[in-house]
């Protein structure tokens, strides 16, 4: 529940966790470890939603993670779907392309979702008041934090009453932005990913006067690099790069602005919302946790915007974290199980971070005859057909932690990637998606009850002890000794089983692959090997 109030009795509370920082990663980190069963405060300086332009794309692995906490439907109903972007060269030439990946889709979500970040976050502050075991401290600042074995104390001021208060936490998570205090105060280093550019991001109200790309554009324009955004509604979004010599107040005057957006549009067919100077960074922390204090999203990692990443990643760090903390908190995990967040989230931001720079170096050359030689290049890929336009293919999976990555004796191919979401059929005249039948749960789902039976007895015993679920995906529905079985609607998960030669797949709480078997003994492995990672 928010806290409204001048000054509020904080001081005598122990939470299980507390956050610094509510923007979106934070309150879906607040989302997930309610859903959990966690006592929570979050500790939020400003009183307001930010109101500058920021993220507006969600992924298909977000809206699954949204769906865990029952606000995925919510949420899908004030957004639109990405419509593709063409990359352009100045003689209006495409060069690279992302196209809608088409139906059926295979996390069940529209890949790609345009929202408006405001709208976003009231949905998940709005759910978030629905907690009871979650306080809200608005318009309070963390000051310092510090740390022993048992527990994080916070020191934190009401920033318009100055009354001081102490926050005590078994846990503390920043989720407090770029200049993240608490990364500070742990003085954890960063890698810095050399990418550094100042672009303006413009949100306007479109009338609808005159025509604009039914695409996204990427103008690959060496006099200006721009992008064009086409976002839920009538809004539409303008990122302008900043030229050698210009600063950021010099678009302070919203006549510079309009300046720049007729090259687009008439001003008279637009109303400017809302606009921001943004320094576009690429940068990793190279630690995430110190005892029991994590950093998450901004607070350890940055991005450009070119692949819509940046918010989504710092939700992949939620949804990775929150199952951990339910584990070894409420199901007697081991401690270092907690260790693997960072282990299995920093590679994965760091080549992503990586690809994503490299579409901004694209996007962003401002020498011209660089700039001709690599567009030449890139078009030649894209007529031949030989480039890669499915945006969700240049989204890393796992690459270590908590996967099985050999399988006798060879990779296994589908550990550490997403595992898909069928539409499903139980036989009663239920169709949904698998998750709201399994839950933020462990999994072992089979092609058939045969596969399922090459679970042992022991095996049986650890998966109770994960609390994991069964379920037979095949033409069959009904129920068997604790096995669900149900239909699935759109032939996702026999596809998925033939491309990655499988009959059973055991898949983490976070929707990841752990790995897979095609026989029972590399099912009891599996089993096995996963007892001992998360309880020694």
């Amino acid at each position: 529940m928010t806290n409204t109030a001048v000054a509020k009795p904080v001081d005598a509370s122990t939470y299980d966790v507390a956050i610094v920082g509510y923007g979106p990663v934070g309150a879906m980190f607040a989302n997930l470890l309610a859903r959990d069963g966690f006592r929570v405060a979050v500790i939020e300086r400003e009183r307001e939603i930010y109101d500058k332009p920021r993220a507006i794309v969600i992924d298909h692995e977000i809206s699954r993670v949204l769906q865990s906490c029952g606000l995925a439907d919510t949420v899908h109903r004030l957004v639109t779907a990405h419509p593709g972007t063409d990359f352009v060269n100045p003689d209006g030439e495409v060069i690279m392309q992302f196209d809608p990946m088409a139906p059926p889709y295979p996390l069940g979500w529209q890949p790609t979702s345009m929202f408006i970040q405001p709208e976003f976050e009231a949905v998940l502050r709005d759910a978030v008041d629905g907690h009871e075991a979650v306080d809200v401290l608005l318009g309070w600042q963390a000051d310092g934090f510090v740390q022993d074995s048992a527990c994080v104390s916070v020191a934190c001021t009401d920033r318009a009453s100055g009354a001081a208060a102490t926050i005590k936490a078994r846990y503390l998570v920043g989720c407090d932005g770029a200049n993240s205090s608490v990364r500070k105060q742990l003085a954890l280093p960063v890698q810095d990913l050399a990418f550094d550019e100042w672009w303006i991001v413009v949100d306007t109200w479109f009338d609808g006067s005159e025509a604009l790309p039914e695409k996204c554009i990427q103008y690959c324009h060496p006099a200006r690099p721009s992008t064009f955004i086409r976002g839920p509604r009538n809004l539409r979004r303008w990122e302008i790069k900043l030229l050698p010599g210009e600063r950021p107040e010099d678009f302070a005057d919203e006549a510079r602005i309009v300046e720049q957006l007729s090259r687009f549009v008439s001003p008279d067919a637009i109303e400017i919302w809302r606009a921001a100077v943004y320094r576009f960074h690429a940068v990793v922390a190279e630690q995430w946790r110190a005892g029991r204090v994590f950093i998450m999203g901004d607070a350890a990692h940055q991005m450009p915007p070119f692949m819509g990443q940046g918010m989504c990643s710092g939700m992949r760090d939620a949804a990775n974290l929150a199952w951990k903390l339910r584990f070894v908190e409420r199901q007697g995990a081991k401690p270092d199980l907690l260790d693997s967040y960072c282990v299995e989230r920093r590679p994965h931001i760091t080549e992503l971070t990586k690809t994503t720079k490299e579409f901004g170096e694209i996007i962003g050359i401002l020498d011209e005859k660089v700039a001709t030689s690599r567009h030449a290049e890139l078009k030649r890929d894209f007529d031949a057909g030989t480039a890669e336009t499915v945006r969700q293919n240049f989204i890393p999976g796992l690459s270590a932690g908590l996967a099985d990555f050999a399988r006798q004796g060879r990779p296994d191919a589908a550990a550490g990637s997403l595992f898909v979401q069928p539409h499903v059929d139980d036989g009663n005249g239920r169709t949904c998606l698998l998750d709201d039948q399994i839950g933020p749960n462990f999994l072992l789902a089979a092609r058939s009850l045969q596969a399922m039976d090459w679970l042992t007895d022991e095996g049986a015993r650890i998966w109770r002890r994960l609390g994991g679920r069964r379920v037979v995906i095949s033409g069959t529905t009904g129920a068997r000794d604790g096995v669900l079985m149900v239909s699935d609607t759109e032939g996702l998960f026999e596809a998925w089983c033939r491309s990655n030669h499988c009959d059973v797949t055991l898949v983490r709480p976070d929707g990841y692959v752990y790995g897979t078997a095609n026989d029972a003994q590399t099912l009891d492995r599996l089993v096995g090997d996963l007892d001992r990672l998360m309880f020694g």
